[in-house]
């Protein structure tokens, strides 16, 4: 079939909406910071993918259909022969031998679709995002699907589907797949796992076919979620190799995966995961997926990079600094003394802290962890003149007040838990296995909703609490909604969402980090709500090394708690230095978990040294494009922050065990100018006993290199031992 040579070619989006008639304009390309988009609607089949990945350039029209052209395979009998056409929501009836796209039915029937394209709108906003909005219809099983894809102007893909049951019967959504086909050459698949206190492990493995599947059935992602699941080329890196990854912003049971058929297809797919009849839709009810991210680049820190610019062009992302805080937990755990805790905060505002976070134990009955979960009132016990003393207290040191909640959480032995028994979740008519003494609320039940919502607003409005912290301490296995037992998961999920939605707009200044025993709930869903993770109740900083370098693969450095804890670890019983500690902890959102009422004067110098060195990075660290290093020796991690206009950075190089050879050689940076001189010096002083020789020439006089010669020939590594490190400061010379 020709084409109008008076189809569009790139087109004019302005800010109003723009109908497309495929059978003049079949094919679309949207492009945006290094990344095209070739999308077929030829047909009136739901729309697919032809290019997805670096950018084409500006084509013609005739270029763009000698394009799609020459990415078609020849059919001799069949289409299920040949990866020829996939789309974004892949139907059986194409010939899609994978996962299909949409799984559900009427008690047998209407089980295999075939959608009509009936409406194509493309829009761009004031922001330069780019939107298209695709409306199609099957008539047979009277179902409708809307198909939103976007590309921001980061250069990142977001997209989600909406289906809608026009018909009398209802339909019961098995599963509503969005899916991204990659090239042949996308050969390596990288993922993660982990577990409580550690968190973030990465796994590779060859892309084989079949499917490999990551499903979290917790209600959340988990600490072992896949987080992001990408593909690429062979070894590719944080630096090098083209890669694909994906993403689901989604805070309940979710699906990630990457499938290669017999035919050479290979997709990244993503969905809620659904329990059955967990989503029936009755006529005129629709279902809305999450939404699917998809970052493309040359190496990971170019998808970091995609991430990393949406989430800080959010509305509602944190545009003042990230005030360092001390957090009581690992301090005083559920001895609340208020003249201990005053002290503590005495100290804090000694260091240079701007925030004091009193954490589990202030309410009900609570003092330990197998009690009064649910019972969110102060605990006339151990606070006989309620907050205000130690409320009063902080903030007349001119430190903001943060408070500890875990408001989905129930202990049976609490008086909400006795009160109202059909509040928590329940399958079969058992309440379920206990974990961690507790059990889990079913915000889906509107009194438990409007419960908790009270609960938390009597608190704000009583005190001058200006931060939660907000944990989530338990799976949600065995999630019934009482009194049917059914599934409650999705209803749960969409309900806290609506919670945070509540509370801030309540309380607009309120301040919420999403701690789920550590890392548990780190997804872009949450992320549309909260300001703060807590990456892994781990301060280990070896431990955090890894888990702090790959968290940041989707969210920047200013959104991750990083924290110095005590020279002993509480998770792990490993001693570190205060230096290693502290220049672990210093990229991210900078906390203290440590009893500082023990620390002596030369220590609370030293620290309070590292809290004033964080500060004057701080506009660095939580504005500038995120920089890891493919150093060859698998010993020598080395992180960095670079400044937007290149001029300002600062690395950090750590030995994270022994090196097999041993000087270490030079470090190679990345991510400078290369047409710009620049003052190379150690951001902090190092001590002799963490050296294993003397420091090279450069560490002890001034040096100035252009950016080409310190990213090609670069400069000699000091010779640090083990489970120490070092920062580099590196500024374009005047």
């Amino acid at each position: 079939m020709t084409h109008s040579a008076a189809a569009v070619t790139e087109p004019d989006l302005g800010t109003q909406p723009r109908t497309i008639d495929p059978t003049v304009e079949p094919f679309l390309h949207l492009r945006s910071a290094g990344v095209s988009v070739l999308l077929d609607l030829e047909g009136g089949s739901l729309p697919a993918v032809r290019h997805w990945g670096a950018d084409l350039g500006p084509l013609t029209a005739g270029q763009l259909g000698a394009t799609v052209a020459a990415t078609r395979a020849s059919v001799a009998d069949s289409r299920m022969d040949f990866a020829d056409r996939i789309a974004l929501v892949p139907e059986r009836a194409s010939g899609w031998l994978g996962r299909p796209g949409l799984e559900g039915g009427r008690t047998g029937r209407d089980w295999s679709s075939v959608f009509t394209v009936d409406r194509v709108v493309l829009t761009a906003d004031p922001t330069g995002d780019q939107h298209l909005r695709v409306q199609a219809v099957d008539r047979v099983s009277q179902l409708e699907l809307t198909i939103e894809l976007e590309l921001t102007t980061s250069g990142l893909l977001r997209l989600r589907a909406v289906l809608f049951n026009a018909a009398p019967e209802s339909y019961s959504v098995g599963a509503l797949r969005l899916v991204l086909p990659v090239p042949a050459q996308a050969v390596e698949l990288l993922d993660f796992t982990g577990r409580h206190v550690m968190e973030r492990i990465p796994q590779r493995q060859t892309f084989t076919k079949g499917v490999h599947s990551r499903e979290s059935r917790q209600g959340r992602p988990g600490l072992d979620s896949a987080y992001l699941l990408m593909a690429g080329t062979a070894h590719f890196g944080f630096r090098h190799g083209e890669v694909w990854g994906v993403h689901l912003g989604w805070s309940g049971n979710h699906n990630v995966y990457a499938e290669q058929i017999s035919n050479g297809a290979r997709v990244l797919g993503s969905a809620e995961l659904l329990e059955r009849d967990e989503v029936r839709l009755g006529e005129g009810e629709a279902y809305v997926t999450p939404w699917t991210y998809a970052g493309y680049g040359i190496g990971t820190d170019a998808v970091a990079d995609r991430f990393h610019a949406l989430l800080r062009a959010r509305p509602g992302h944190p545009s003042t600094p990230r005030p360092v805080l001390v957090n009581t937990w690992e301090a005083v755990y559920f001895d609340h003394d208020l003249p201990k805790l005053k002290a503590l905060a005495d100290r804090a505002a000694l260091i240079g802290a701007e925030r004091f976070v009193l954490d589990d134990g202030w309410f009900g009955g609570r003092r330990d962890d197998t009690s009064s979960l649910g019972d969110w009132v102060v605990s006339p016990d151990m606070w006989p003149d309620g907050l205000g003393p130690l409320v009063d207290h902080v903030t007349g040191l001119g430190l903001q007040f943060g408070l500890w909640f875990e408001p989905e959480m129930v202990s049976l032995d609490s008086d909400l838990g006795r009160a109202h028994p059909e509040w928590l979740f329940s399958a079969g008519g058992r309440v379920g296995l206990p974990s961690r003494q507790q059990h889990v609320l079913d915000l889906g039940h509107p009194g438990a909703y409007a419960y908790i919502r009270d609960a938390i607003l009597a608190i704000l409005e009583r005190y001058a609490v200006s931060y939660i912290k907000w944990d989530h301490n338990r799976n949600l296995s065995d999630a019934g909604h009482t009194p049917e037992g059914t599934p409650g998961v999705h209803a749960h999920t969409l309900a806290v969402y609506r919670l945070f939605d509540e509370l801030r707009a309540a309380h607009p200044d309120l301040e919420i980090e999403s701690c789920a025993g550590g890392g548990g709930r780190i997804d872009l869903g949450i992320m549309q709500r909260a300001d703060r993770v807590w990456a892994s109740d781990c301060i280990d900083a070896l431990e955090r090394q890894q888990i702090q370098r790959y968290t940041q693969l989707l969210l920047p450095p200013e959104l991750i708690g990083t924290h110095i804890g005590a020279s002993q670890a509480h998770t792990t019983l490993r001693r570190h230095d205060l230096s290693f500690r502290a220049q672990t902890a210093l990229w991210g959102h900078l906390g203290i978990e440590w009893d500082l009422t023990s620390l002596s004067p030369a220590e609370l110098d030293e620290l309070a040294g590292w809290v004033a060195l964080h500060k004057r990075l701080r506009p660095l660290l939580h504005t500038g494009t995120v920089v890891n290093l493919d150093h060859p020796d698998p010993a020598i991690w080395v992180n960095g922050v670079v400044s937007a206009d290149r001029r300002d950075a600062v690395f950090g190089v750590v030995a994270v065990r022994r090196s097999e050879t041993w000087p270490p050689g030079r470090l190679a940076l990345s991510g400078l100018d290369p047409d710009l001189d620049y003052a190379v010096r150690l951001a902090h002083p190092v001590d002799g006993h963490e050296l294993t020789r003397p420091l090279p020439a450069w560490a002890t006089a001034p040096l100035t290199l252009p950016g080409r010669v310190l990213m090609s020939s670069g400069v000699e590594l000091l010779p640090v031992h083990p489970e120490h490190g070092y920062l580099l400061r590196v500024m374009a010379a005047v």
